[in-house]
């Protein structure tokens, strides 16, 4: 059976701030420190979550996470983020609503990350398939590439997304995801070039700097020194917990699966590193006879290397930085810019070529992202904006104001669609709807949006405005115009309760917003709004070889020049807001507001000053009264009656009628007062959450009088069992005994029959042995006595005899017995099996002499026939070749004996498997038989240089040990003879036919120390080859060699080297090699 869960179980302080009582925002504050000291950083206020960022890892969003919230009623399970997103996703799959997900809050509050676990969640229940995952891929993988070129380091967050981004995703009827589509919303583009103290620019800039290849930075002329950039702060350059190497790495790989070409991402690493370079441009004055000054660039080299990136001529771009072009009508203006201008027209390309490349980037993904079909689809929104933000320094300026108006916006929608869903479900389940009173802020939104006396349309009147045009003079606009206005207040204006008020500057005005009072400070306001590029460095940009840059600055084709003024940014901002406000208005809305506990960005750090602005500014007290304004609490009839059906006795435990009679009952049977609860279609609605507390109480009661119940059936049970067990065990024990006691008594009888038995045997068996020995002693005494008679017999017989031929047989006799006692003693003391065993037995008789050498002679012949049939065919080759060798120096070259107990090998070089002479080998037809490293003698000096010798059966190879290549080769047939000495060296000469084709260089005098190997292949050679005649061996201290056409004598002598232990050979003269000899 299915156990039923609830939000109200187990629940650590309140998990819905609407049942919190009493209701007042320090009870609402303490609930969010209980929650969040015990790690539950998820609140619910009615359907909306509250997120609380813990600054740590929790193991809260593992896949079995996942399969417990999947399909579960929102109210379900204890309060989290994958609760609202799968309500979403339900909703759209099986009701076909459109849905939206608002996450908002300040920076550093986790929005991104809560916008990555929605999306991840939605991924993880919708559809599997290889369409469907390439698709849930690509919009998972697009994130890491906007926080590339969106985020930053800021003194709140390490991972700011310093833009608004809005991302539909598409589903088709069965709830798989077909594609999507990403709108961005005014990116920072200030921080390109200036950032606060203890912030970053930008990460892909230290990303592109830490992780991209030497190659990489040498094509885009970069270094990876952070300080060589002016655009880059260096007091916040590195960031603990951020790896900027692999960052780069994750983005180009995302890249590649959002599908990215090669060369756009080689485009856009171009115009990352031309912004960079474009930071390092300095100007100075020059003065120029009219008596202005123009600017010049100082150094030229980054601003080469710049339009090199950008396929631009330097003199273009140069003299874009020195002179501007004013155009009105038929007229061209050629005006100079001095330092001043020039930094601001360097800057302001700067931020436009980020911002332009930026929005390019996400009509990129759009275009990889977006839905292949064009049939119906559901959509989900996930708009992940920044929060409502109030410096406290009174550092306000036109971005704040932007995000501030922003999010009145989002608060009025929030607001109205709020209501709209309450006011539905009272009227679907029939409940009376009375109106609620609320702040609304449309009078705020009218302040800042009017189209004739908002602030953002006096902001752009001034803008375009001609003459002087000043942030002053925007403020005193504002003083004339909304003087009068309740929720504007300034220290110039016409009001005179604030000309006193010292807390207000001169140079600033406040706005009463929905979240408290904001001071902005007017100081850039006209410039951020105008955010002008010049158009000679549009033109200048659109110029360029490179293709992207064409896309970007597209006013800058001469033959599309418009003289109309760009829209500001105030207006470009409003039409997108008022474009996504439709957009959210046609879709189901989902909230989820992000707070963060601390400045610290530290875990287990509650500061209640800081959530208690955040709870402010978010309106999270004013959501919680416009839910309990009616209802505090709604619960279908079914899980109703479920959870508190154990409170009333006709109830429990079964209902058999309808839910809302069975809830109906229960409440009439606990004496609920009418006026606290009605009765929906579906639903019962509890008004007070006093009342719910009574029901969890009573609950609580019940459920430990059944718990107590429950022990004692259960201990009745648990007892009674245990006693008939023990029964049963009894049974069983004294069955085992029994059994025992009589196996043992019939061990007992058995033994003593056995041993009666034993008795019995034993007596029978010792009478018949007595029988038996009687009658054997009476068959032995017949035998004696007919042996005496015999033998009486026999003697007298052998009397008559005995001269004839006693003699004779008496001397065959023992020579018979002799024989017998010699070869039986010769079987045990035969020797052993071995053939090189000498020893054999003594001769006991000498007239056995000759027989005994005989068979000595005889069983040596036929164990050495035994030893020699274990021999394989090539251990038999190896024993004739030692056989030969034997034969041919056995007591004639002292080198032999040392030569017995070693193996001919034949390889010693390994040439078939060594790479460095498989060439060598090739060059060889014939297969192998001696590879060896010997030295060759040289006449002139004596030393000898290492060569490799190779002996086949047709031929002799020398060849250099370093390189391979062969230096001589002789066939056999034109070799004559060898020569060697007696001595134990291991010189020889090979000697060479006379008239041979090989003999033209004279012969050979060699040195090894496998000398006995070498000759006796050789000769064996020479011996088998039926064509060639065998080879000769000359043994001789002193022997002559020819060298070319002169004759040298090789002489031996026995001495001690220099060296002390070796061989030396030494030249006496032209005619005469001497070599030295160690004596043995």
């Amino acid at each position: 059976m299915e156990v039923k869960t609830s939000l109200l179980d187990n629940m650590i302080g309140v998990g819905d701030m609407v049942l919190i009582e009493p209701l007042s925002e320090d009870t609402f504050i303490e609930n969010l420190r209980k929650r969040f000291d015990h790690n539950e950083i998820y609140t619910y206020i009615g359907s909306v979550v509250i997120s609380m960022n813990p600054y740590k890892s929790l193991p809260i969003y593992t896949a079995e996470k996942v399969e417990e919230y999947r399909n579960r009623n929102f109210y379900e399970l204890s309060p989290h983020i994958y609760a609202l997103a799968d309500e979403a996703y339900r909703s759209l799959r099986d009701q076909d609503k459109d849905q939206c997900i608002l996450i908002t809050g300040e920076s550093g509050a986790g929005k991104t990350e809560a916008s990555k676990f929605v999306m991840s969640y939605v991924a993880a229940v919708c559809g599997k398939g290889q369409e469907v995952n390439k698709v849930k891929e690509q919009l998972l993988q697009s994130n890491p590439v906007l926080e590339a070129f969106g985020n930053a380091k800021t003194v709140r967050n390490d991972n700011s997304s310093r833009f608004g981004k809005y991302m539909d995703i598409e589903f088709d009827f069965k709830g798989d995801p077909l594609g999507g589509v990403i709108s961005n919303y005014l990116l920072e583009k200030s921080r390109v070039v200036k950032q606060p103290r203890g912030e970053r620019n930008f990460h892909i800039f230290y990303q592109l700097l830490s992780g991209a290849s030497d190659d990489t930075l040498q094509k885009l002329k970069l270094d990876r020194d952070f300080s060589k950039y002016n655009y880059l702060s260096l007091d916040s350059a590195t960031v603990n917990g951020l790896d900027d190497a692999a960052s780069f790495r994750t983005v180009r790989n995302a890249m590649q699966i959002v599908g990215f070409m090669e060369d756009e991402v080689q485009s856009v690493l171009e115009l990352v590193a031309a912004v960079l370079k474009l930071g390092n441009l300095e100007f100075k004055p020059e003065s120029r006879c009219n008596g202005f000054d123009e600017s010049r660039i100082k150094d030229k080299n980054d601003l080469k290397e710049m339009c090199e990136l950008l396929g631009i001529e330097q003199s273009v771009l140069e003299r874009a930085f020195s002179y501007r072009t004013v155009e009105a009508k038929m007229e061209k203006v050629s005006t100079t810019l001095n330092v001043a201008q020039a930094y601001y027209a360097r800057d302001a390309l700067a931020k436009n070529l980020y911002s332009r490349l930026f929005s390019w980037l996400v009509n990129r993904i759009n275009e990889s992202i977006k839905a292949q079909t064009k049939s119906r689809k559901k959509v989900m929104g996930v708009l992940d904006i920044y929060g409502f933000e109030i410096f406290e320094n009174g550092d306000n300026s036109f971005e704040q104001f932007i995000i501030n108006y922003c999010n009145e916006k989002l608060q009025q929608i929030f607001i109205e669609l709020t209501l709209h869903e309450e006011q539905e479900e009272y009227i679907r389940e029939g409940i009376e709807w009375t109106n609620i009173e609320y702040f609304n802020n449309a009078i705020i939104c009218d302040l800042i949006e009017n189209n004739k006396n908002g602030i953002l349309a006096m902001l752009d009147e001034e803008c375009l405005r001609p003459g002087t045009v000043t942030d002053e003079t925007f403020l005193d606009k504002l003083n004339t115009v909304c003087a009068e206005h309740q929720h504007f207040e300034s220290r110039q204006s016409k009001n005179s309760k604030f000309l006193t008020d010292h807390s207000l500057p001169h140079n600033c005005f406040r706005i009463q917003h929905y979240a408290g009072k904001v001071l902005y400070r007017v100081e850039g306001f006209v410039d951020k709004n105008n955010d002008l590029l010049y158009r000679d460095l549009s033109q200048a940009m659109y110029k360029a070889n490179q293709s992207l840059i064409k896309i970007l600055f597209p006013e800058g084709n001469p033959a599309k020049v418009n003289l109309k003024r760009p829209p500001t940014a105030g207006f470009q901002f409003r039409a997108s807001v008022g474009t996504l406000m439709k957009n959210l208005l046609t879709k189901n809305p989902n909230y989820i507001r992000c707070i963060k506990p601390n400045d610290k960005k530290a875990a287990h750090i509650f500061t209640d000053s800081l959530v208690c602005h955040q709870v402010r500014y978010l309106g999270l007290m004013e959501n919680v009264r416009v839910r309990r304004a009616g209802y505090a609490f709604r619960q279908a009839y079914e899980p109703c009656l479920e959870r508190y059906k154990m409170l009333c006795k006709q109830t429990w435990p079964h209902w058999k009628g309808p839910a809302r009679e069975g809830v109906e009952v229960l409440l009439k049977n606990l004496q609920v007062p009418a006026e606290e609860f009605a009765y929906g279609r579906s639903k019962i609605f509890i008004r007070n959450p006093r009342t719910l507390f009574f029901l969890e109480e009573k609950r609580r009661q019940c459920l430990e009088d059944l718990a107590t119940l429950i022990q004692k059936i259960y201990r009745g049970w648990k007892s009674r069992t245990h006693f008939l067990l023990l029964k049963k065990s009894q049974v069983v024990v004294a069955a085992w005994y029994r059994r025992f006691a009589q196996q043992k008594k019939y061990q007992n009888i058995r033994s003593s029959a056995l041993v009666v038995q034993s008795f019995i045997r034993g007596w029978k068996a010792r009478k018949l042995l007595r029988e038996l020995k009687h009658k054997k002693r009476c068959e032995e005494a017949v035998t004696t006595i007919s042996a005496y008679w015999h033998g009486t017999q026999v003697r007298r017989d052998y009397r008559k005899f005995f001269r004839a031929n006693a003699g004779k047989k008496i001397y065959d006799f023992t020579i018979q017995r002799i024989m017998q006692k010699y070869f039986m003693g010769l079987k045990k003391t035969m020797p052993s099996m071995s053939p090189v065993d000498k020893s054999w037995p003594a001769r006991p008789y000498g007239f056995l002499d000759g027989t005994h050498q005989e068979l000595r002679r005889v069983f040596h012949l036929w164990r050495c026939k035994k030893y020699r049939s274990q021999f394989t065919e090539e251990k038999k080759a190896t024993y004739e070749e030692k056989l030969a060798a034997s034969e041919l120096f056995k007591d004639k070259k002292a080198l032999y004996p040392s030569s017995v107990g070693q193996p001919f090998k034949g390889d010693y070089v390994e040439i078939t498997k060594n790479p460095k002479y498989q060439k060598l080998n090739s060059l060889v037809e014939d297969k192998v038989l001696l590879a060896d490293v010997v030295s060759k003698i040289n006449r002139a000096n004596g030393k000898g240089a290492p060569r490799i010798f190779l002996l086949t059966k047709k031929s002799l190879v020398l060849a250099d040990q370093k390189t391979g290549q062969v230096k001589a080769s002789v066939p056999l047939l034109d070799l004559s003879s060898v020569s060697v000495s007696t001595q134990s060296d291991g010189f020889f000469a090979l000697k060479l036919k006379e008239g041979s084709t090989s003999a033209a260089k004279g012969d050979f005098l060699l040195s090894s120390d496998r000398l006995i190997e070498i000759i006796t292949k050789l000769h064996r050679i020479g011996a088998t080859s039926a064509d060639r005649n065998q080879i000769n061996i000359d043994i001789s201290d002193e022997f002559l060699v020819q060298f070319k056409q002169d004759k040298v004598c090789v002489k031996f002598i026995q001495g001690t080297p220099k060296n002390g232990n070796g061989v030396a050979c030494k030249r006496k003269n032209n005619r005469l090699l001497e070599v030295s000899v160690p004596s043995p």
